[in-house]
């Protein structure tokens, strides 16, 4: 019996205690809170005025610049893929003006001319001798298609 009223007991107060803290603690939190002006906030409230704002400001700054570095590799990559569709254009405009001077296989003449899909392309022919290591004629042939050149030698 008396282990289990002692332990009853202590139970009550300590229960009683935590209500009488908290009674406490929100009576001094309203009492304090009412009648506050700028002048009375102690120092330490006053000083920090604008912090916020600050630290928004830099963050938003920092996901600025994070954003703009993404968009510059992002559009340095698109640029790189669109050259090399180009690139491609461009080697198969070299190859037709290639096939071109070679309609004419015995006695090849330069040639130029303009695709469908505006690539160009120009032929210049060599005879065999210092410039031309083929046998009897060398065709340099260079295609281009927006900006992005490519060029094709044959030797025969």
């Amino acid at each position: 019996g008396l282990p289990s009223l002692f332990r009853s007991r202590t139970q009550i107060k300590i229960g009683q205690l935590l209500k009488c803290r908290q009674r406490f603690l929100k009576e001094t939190l309203t009492n304090n809170m009412i009648g506050q002006t700028k002048e009375n906030l102690p120092r330490r409230v006053r000083g920090q005025k604008g912090v916020i704002l600050f630290l928004a400001v830099i963050i938003m700054a920092i996901l600025l610049s994070i954003g703009l570095g993404i968009s510059v590799i992002l559009i340095g990559q698109i640029r790189m893929v669109r050259d090399i569709g180009n690139s491609v254009i461009a080697f198969y405009a070299a190859d037709t003006g290639i096939e071109k001077a070679l309609l004419n296989r015995g006695n090849p003449i330069p040639v130029f001319g303009t695709l469908g899909n505006a690539a160009n392309y120009t032929v210049e022919v060599f005879g065999s001798g210092s410039d031309c290591l083929g046998d009897n004629y060398c065709l340099r042939s260079v295609g281009s298609f927006q900006g992005v050149s490519r060029a094709i030698e044959a030797e025969y």
